[in-house]
């Protein structure tokens, strides 16, 4: 794995499931990298693409773009 990646899983933005390494990176657009051991977000929206968290209402009309942190 590349530095600063250890220590964390992919996860498909489309289905919620995690991923191999190797999905995850060849789909960078759809999937995002959590590192093991964060803490809650309190439920909030966060971009596949960029990584930044995005108000409610874009999460709920991009669900196969954005992941909700719980």
């Amino acid at each position: 794995m590349a530095k600063g990646r250890s220590g964390g899983s992919f996860r498909s933005a489309i289905s919620g499931r995690f991923v191999t390494a190797k999905h995850g990176k060849a789909s960078p657009r759809t999937t995002v990298f959590e590192r093991s051991g964060g803490g809650s977000t309190g439920g909030t929206y966060r971009s596949a693409i960029s990584g930044r968290f995005v108000t409610t209402a874009h999460g709920k009309r991009s669900p196969s773009t954005t992941i909700k942190d719980s």
